[in-house]
């Protein structure tokens, strides 16, 4: 499992022009799934974006996590993160989870992150969406579970 976390100041995303989901300050976290994924890689994952300390302290060093702050989390569904570009000029999606498989797990992630008291806002799986972002910093990081290691 891959997260693309991003540090915001807001967040929001737009599915057939209705705004379906919107944060303030947090964290806004693009989310794929691999095919050797399981709930063990949701429930690590999960942990570990709410607990990154990626949020200033009072001196300005990256000490606190979202949970410290009592930011809000967004988190889109994002096949993409397992585009293949090595070979050819067309990304290869071979190592993605197919959406019987990574869209129950995208949920599962998302229950974990609400049982920590996170505010979350979402996406809608396998829509079309708009995602807006203000990344603050900018402060980007990509995360991965240990099943996300084979690629």
């Amino acid at each position: 499992m891959r997260a693309l976390v991003q540090r915001v100041k807001y967040g929001s995303v737009t599915i057939d022009d209705k705004k379906v989901g919107e944060i303030s300050a947090g964290l806004v976290i693009l989310l794929g799934v691999g095919v050797d994924d399981t709930e063990k890689d949701a429930a690590y994952l999960a942990t570990k974006c709410a607990h990154l300390r990626i949020f200033p302290d009072d001196k300005g060093n990256m000490n606190r996590s979202v949970l410290e702050v009592g930011g809000e989390v967004l988190i889109i569904s994002q096949f993409t993160l397992y585009g293949d570009t090595r070979k050819g000029r067309r990304p290869s999606f071979i190592h993605s989870a197919h959406p019987e498989t990574s869209e129950p797990l995208y949920e599962t992630f998302i229950e974990y992150v609400r049982a920590l008291k996170i505010p979350v806002a979402t996406g809608k799986f396998g829509a079309m969406m708009l995602v807006e972002i203000h990344n603050d910093g900018p402060v980007t990081l990509m995360l991965e579970s240990t099943s996300s290691n084979q690629v």
